[in-house]
């Protein structure tokens, strides 16, 4: 290959070995444009000879794949396609009433105003039943409320903790020395 192109034969306009029944069948075709052209626009006349024509609007999709057809027959009756023009009619109707009504007025009053700033109210703070320090008081919560009803707490200690950490069920009976008599054996 390197020999062709130092000798000059091997042409940019020739044709390649394997298309050169190609090249020789639109060689004729050619000779009258320019090579910008044919490389720009491909050869006229390859397809067809007739060059006014033109091309046909149906494609091979279009016709073998046709919408489908109704039975030409009716399938609804009279009575019911009335039936649905006077319900759609009534909605259009009912929807276009809705949408030209003239819009309500805003109330431009906050739940603040409307419900605390009110004439005649007057707040009254609850009266104290027993003094309370919320810092060491124990929160009354439901489970505090029903200690008794819950399986599985360990004993509870104080009533003001009820839920604190217990070693009851881990220390052994005779290093107990809170308790002032050991629990009878069964």
């Amino acid at each position: 290959m390197t020999e062709q192109t130092a000798t000059g034969e091997h042409k940019v306009g020739r044709c390649m070995l394997h298309n050169w029944a190609e090249e020789r069948a639109v060689a004729a075709l050619g000779q009258a444009e320019n090579r910008f052209q044919i490389q720009r626009q491909g050869h006229k006349g390859i397809l067809t000879l007739d060059q006014d024509t033109k091309m046909e609007t149906v494609t091979t999709h279009r016709t073998d794949f046709l919408p489908p057809k109704g039975p030409g027959v009716r399938e609804r009756g009279i009575r019911s396609e009335l039936l649905e023009k006077h319900i759609t009619l009534m909605i259009r109707e009912k929807i276009q009433a809705e949408q030209s009504a003239p819009p309500a007025e805003s109330d431009f009053c906050s739940t603040t105003q409307r419900d605390f700033c009110v004439e005649g109210f007057v707040p009254l703070t609850p009266e104290l039943t027993q003094a309370h320090d919320y810092k060491s008081d124990a929160g009354v919560t439901f489970w505090s409320e029903n200690r008794h009803q819950i399986h599985g707490v360990t004993a509870v200690q104080t009533l003001e903790a009820p839920f604190r950490k217990s070693a009851k069920f881990s220390t052994p009976i005779s290093e107990r020395l809170d308790e002032p008599e050991l629990p009878p054996d069964n």
